[in-house]
């Protein structure tokens, strides 16, 4: 089976088609750091340019803001360019007076709470408020975002409200997002889920979704897009202090990305472009999101992306006990 990245890939049997690389748009929501609106515009701009053509978004990512901008940087595009995601579970509303803002990671956002909500009508509401923001009259995918610790309602309210959309074709495709693969598994088991978007759980690092997820997602049907390749920027550069899962990294997973980078470097592969393609080797993974702070960043994501890895490199990493011999390897034939 040739796992090279090429070409879009339908999701589940709806119809909705995704490139292999989309943007994640968290940073356009001034995700630690504030970006200038002409920089979010140029970030969107050059995903279009270098067919990384799929959009995830959603109203927790700047209580808002990210749908603002990517919907500004969106205007006037043919609406059949590109494929759009958001999410449902986080309904906005304005400040009461004299209420603070809680940023969740994100500064200098509107002056806008969240607030959880997985009924029928908020839903509706908060999908609604999207498209608004977003400038779209639909999207083509919706997210449960987060709501491993609402599953009550989800199973209640939340999925049920998704599904009948689905039927009534205001969207296309549904399903969740989150970073916990077995919930995600339980879900995608007992559900009619056409795409799960799983964040961190599928990488050169960590197997969790290989041993709960993605074996469910294959056998129902059930395309996944991959979130969090670089683990929170361990991937990105190994260097002491890195990122992991948001916070500093343990010493032995610090030691073995430096052992993964050290590898790739003896077939003059960058870490970032292998940490990319791996999530190709299981068949049922459609695209994989990553976020760019910058048009630079953008572009070099997508250089990355189409890089030629030899297939030795892979099974040299298995060879050196760097990746486990049963998980499935992005080779090209």
């Amino acid at each position: 089976m040739d796992c090279s990245p090429q070409g879009p890939r339908e999701l589940g049997r709806t119809g909705v088609t995704v490139p292999p690389l989309g943007l994640g748009c968290a940073p356009l929501g001034n995700l630690y750091r504030a970006l200038p609106d002409e920089q979010a515009q140029r970030v969107v701009h050059t995903a279009l340019a270098t067919g990384a053509g799929y959009f995830d978004t959603a109203p927790h990512y700047g209580v808002g803001l990210s749908e603002e901008r990517l919907g500004r940087a969106l205007r006037g595009r043919d609406r059949a360019a590109y494929t759009l995601s958001t999410k449902v579970g986080r309904r906005l509303r304005p400040l009461a007076p004299g209420e603070r803002a809680d940023g969740e990671g994100f500064v200098d956002t509107p002056a806008r709470a969240r607030v959880r909500d997985l009924t029928r009508d908020g839903i509706r509401a908060t999908l609604d408020a999207s498209l608004q923001r977003l400038g779209v009259a639909a999207v083509d995918i919706v997210y449960l975002h987060d709501v491993e610790d609402h599953l009550r309602e989800v199973y209640e309210t939340g999925f049920p409200a998704l599904a009948e959309l689905r039927a009534e074709g205001m969207v296309r495709a549904i399903g969740f997002g989150m970073n916990h693969s077995g919930v995600l598994a339980r879900l995608v088991a007992g559900l009619d889920v056409d795409v799960v978007l799983c964040a961190g759980r599928w990488t050169l690092l960590e197997r969790t979704a290989f041993d709960d997820l993605l074996p469910e997602c294959e056998r129902r049907g059930t395309s996944v897009v991959v979130g969090g390749v670089y683990n929170s920027g361990l991937l990105a550069d190994p260097s002491p202090g890195a990122p992991y899962n948001y916070a500093p990294a343990p010493p032995a997973l610090l030691d073995r990305a430096r052992q993964l980078d050290a590898v790739c470097a003896e077939f003059g592969v960058p870490l970032k472009a292998a940490a990319l393609r791996f999530p190709f080797g299981h068949r049922a993974v459609a695209s994989a999101v990553v976020g760019a702070a910058g048009p630079e960043e953008m572009a070099e994501n997508a250089a990355l992306f189409t890089r030629h890895i030899p297939d030795e490199l892979w099974h040299t990493l298995v060879a050196r006990g760097l990746l486990d011999p049963d998980l499935p390897l992005p080779l090209h034939d």
